[in-house]
Order: structure tokens, then sequence, then C-alpha cells
């Protein structure tokens, strides 16, 4: 299997998705002309203080239904939704639009991780205060979010972690299951602080936490902030959710081995990178 691969869609067609450990060297223009597209079509409007970041690749069959979940206000903050089409070759993006989000388009594939920075900055740099990150096949409930919201609102915590270790699963892949609590075992004895599910897509943070951590990967990049996090001294704290089945769709993180075999890798060179740097204390 290579870093990027060719993956059949449901209509026929097919996309390329980036796998590769190293963002394409053209990704910065890339992101540089979908934010451009973005201020043209929004007007440079501000967002709201809370901004629900979704990265989005051919869920068409899935997002209406999951965006129309989304409440316009979490923990008593609004909520601007802001979907990063991640080069879909389907109406994702024009569905996400017709469902109440803000959308940037990029023109092709960049990866989960690169799709998110454009979020990141995108809030930064729009005025949020607080970003909260859901995927886009639903298997993450926006109802879990207020309980995780409030603990930035309160001071509490930086970053919000949604566990489904600490409450439930509906995936029924034992081998997938297993690697979640294999690598969060792992990353909680490297970085010194208990950490239950580390490859989750629900989390809530303090905006200004995407500005200080050093994040490079475009696709496997939850544990690369979360470690990044960890040793800049934040605050992490992690809350119970339950993870739903997908409805429609397939991953696009690759099958088992391979996940497993670059997300230990991602884990490794986050590690050797930020020890060094850590804030001690």
């Amino acid at each position: 299997m290579t870093a990027d691969e060719t993956v059949a869609q449901p209509s026929g067609e097919h996309v390329v998705v980036q796998r590769s450990l190293h963002e394409a060297a053209d990704t910065p223009q890339v992101v540089e002309r979908a934010i451009a597209a973005f201020r043209t079509d929004y007007q440079d409007s501000a967002f709201t203080d809370l901004v629900v970041l979704i990265a989005a690749l051919n869920e068409q069959e899935s997002i209406a239904e999951f965006l129309d979940e989304v409440p316009d206000s979490i923990a008593g903050v609004p909520v601007t939704l802001l979907v990063i089409d991640d080069g879909s070759s389907d109406d994702t993006g024009k569905i996400a639009r017709e469902h109440g989000a803000l959308v940037c388009s990029l023109e092709r594939n960049c990866g989960h991780g690169s799709a998110l920075r454009a979020g990141y900055r995108l809030a930064r740099e729009l005025g949020a205060k607080y970003i909260a990150t859901l995927d886009a096949d639903g298997q993450w409930n926006p109802a879990d979010l207020p309980a995780m919201v409030q603990l930035l609102v309160d001071d509490s915590a930086d970053f919000v972690i949604g566990s489904r270790q600490l409450g439930a699963t509906q995936n029924t892949d034992a081998v997938r299951n297993a690697g979640v609590r294999f690598f969060s075992r792992a990353i909680s004895v490297l970085t010194g602080t208990s950490i239950t599910d580390s490859s989750s897509g629900l989390r809530a943070m303090k905006v200004h936490v995407t500005a200080t951590v050093r994040q490079t990967q475009p696709q496997y990049q939850t544990s690369e902030l979360l470690i990044g996090a960890i040793f800049q001294g934040f605050r992490v704290a992690e809350v119970p959710t339950v993870m739903r089945v997908r409805t429609a769709g397939e991953s696009k993180k690759g099958k088992n081995l391979f996940y497993g075999g670059r997300y230990a890798t991602v884990i490794s060179k986050t590690f050797a990178r930020e020890w060094p740097k850590r804030v001690k204390g």
C-alpha cells in the first residue's frame, strides 16, 4: 500500500487520499488559496467565541444529518460551524453550506491534519476563543460537547478529549479497539499523564493551543497535538463519550495494520521532538 491511496467511492468515482507522514510540497499554497477564497466568500466576518470544526472528505451521505445535530449554542457559547472540505469529489461542500456551515474548500485532498490546521488558523484569525472538533462521519456525538466546552469556559482545562474508554464504543472492530487502548497507554507512559483515548476525534480546546503546539502531520495528527499539548504544559482533561458506528462511507485512515504502524511512528517521532523542549514544572 502506498502512502497516498486511490480509494473507490460509492458513486464509482475515485479519490486520492493523503496518507503520507509528510505534507506534499505544495500543501501550503493549496491552503493559502483556500483561505483567500474563504475570506472573499465570507467577507472576513468574525467568528463567534466557539468554532465547531469538521474536516470532511467525500461524506455527502452522512454530513447533512450530522451537521443538523450541532446546536447553535454549546454551554452557553454561540457556535460557528466550520467545515473544511478536504478536496472532496462529491457534494460534501455544497451540502454542508445548505445545512448551515461555513465552508473552506481545498482544491485537492491534503489530509485530515492539514485540513484541521487550516480550520485552526481561520478560528484564530477570525476571533474565536475555543475550538471543538468532530469527524464528518458522525461517529462522535455533538451532544457530548457541552461538558467539554464547560471545562474550557470555567478555565478548568485547556484541552479536553471525549473518551470512548471512559464511556463506550459501538465499534465492534476488536483490533481497532485494542489499538486505542494500547496507544493510549503508551502515550500515558511516555508523557506521565493519564490518557485513555489518544485518537479521539472529539476534542475541545482553547484556541491558543493550536498556535503554540507544533503540528506537521497531514493525516495521523491526533497524537501529535495531544503529546505536544502535554509537553507544552497545557492542562488536559477527558470526559466520557459514546462513539457511534459510521452510517455511510468508509474510514480514510487505512486498514488496521497500516494505520497502527503509522500511528506508532507519529507517536515516537513526536515524543523525540517534543521531549527535549518540554515545559518542566
